[in-house]
């Protein structure tokens, strides 16, 4: 009985920390999953929040990229590629994180800085 409120804090620390990089594009997305690396000492959950501050990284990059080459014809459609997959990225990883709980999920095509 002692291990469901662990699983359920994982379940609810890895999809939060998914979940901020939908709420907005302050501070809010960066600053959840580096507060929930600081609380919580299991290695799911560090994980989880690892790879969500890669991805905001990695898709601020995206951005800034997509941006510059709006100046060229190729701009544009890389830019609403990178709009549709920000969006549907922490959906599956939100999804991953509920239902398997015994590993971290891993965006594609990210950075891993942290």
């Amino acid at each position: 009985m002692t291990e469901l409120p662990d699983l359920q804090k994982r379940k609810l620390l890895s999809a939060l920390c998914h979940l901020s990089t939908l709420l907005s594009w302050a501070i809010v997305p960066f600053a959840v999953p580096i507060i929930v690396l600081c609380v919580s000492d299991d290695e799911i959950i560090q994980q989880n929040a690892k790879e969500a501050i890669n991805y905001y990284v990695s898709f601020i990059l995206y951005y800034s990229i997509c941006f510059l080459l709006l100046f060229v014809v190729i701009g544009f459609p890389l830019l609403i590629l990178v709009i549709i997959a920000d969006y549907v990225l922490p959906i599956m990883a939100i999804v991953h994180c509920l239902t398997n709980l015994s590993k971290p999920y891993h965006y594609p095509f990210i950075f891993r800085v942290v």
